[in-house]
């Protein structure tokens, strides 16, 4: 028999299951390649470095968001990226380190320049701004959520995430506003 070949996608595809399975601090290429069950130098063919790799991932994560869109508002577009980034275990981690190296598409930064931003010329930054915000939001619930489950935080403590949605939203109402008053007259 001989060995099995692969493609970007299905580096990408069994990186995601390894993320949920593992979490990023033990998504290594080796894992990878074991898992995929070729040596780690057959990763490179496809990928330049891990870190391209997990663009990569990055950009399957973000690939659940709308096609940007002007007729989508600015909160569901929001709302969907957070609900992206939470599908995968670590997915705001991985999705944050792709951007502070800018990295990947940017499909999340068009799509909410697109949704509601107004139009002052800096629509990029306000996006970033709006971004920023999500990953944030993002990470935060993820790192409560891991520190739950590995019993980190005393079970007799209140569910530390159990405000997170109203605080999210909290957050996107001051963004809509602040759209609101961006838009030109």
């Amino acid at each position: 028999m001989s060995p099995a070949r692969h493609d970007r996608r299905s580096v990408v595809d069994c990186a995601l299951r390894l993320l949920d399975d593992v979490g990023l601090p033990d998504l290594s290429m080796r894992r990878l390649a074991a898992e995929l069950d070729v040596q780690a130098s057959a990763l490179y063919w496809h990928f330049a470095s891990k870190q391209e790799l997990l663009a990569a991932v990055a950009d399957r994560i973000l690939s659940a968001i709308p096609e940007p869109d002007p007729s989508l508002a600015l909160a569901p577009t929001a709302r969907a990226i957070r609900d992206a980034l939470l599908a995968y275990r670590d997915g705001a981690e991985v999705v944050m380190s792709a951007y502070a190296l800018r990295l990947g598409a940017g499909r999340a930064q068009a799509a909410l320049a697109a949704s509601g931003s107004g139009d002052n010329g800096d629509n990029g930054a306000f996006a970033d701004a709006v971004f920023e915000f999500i990953l944030g939001h993002a990470m935060l619930l993820q790192q409560r959520m891991h520190a739950q489950s590995i019993g980190a935080v005393d079970g007799s403590a209140a569910d530390p995430t159990a405000d997170s949605a109203d605080v999210f939203e909290a957050g996107i109402r001051a963004f809509v506003s602040l759209s609101e008053t961006r838009r030109p007259a």
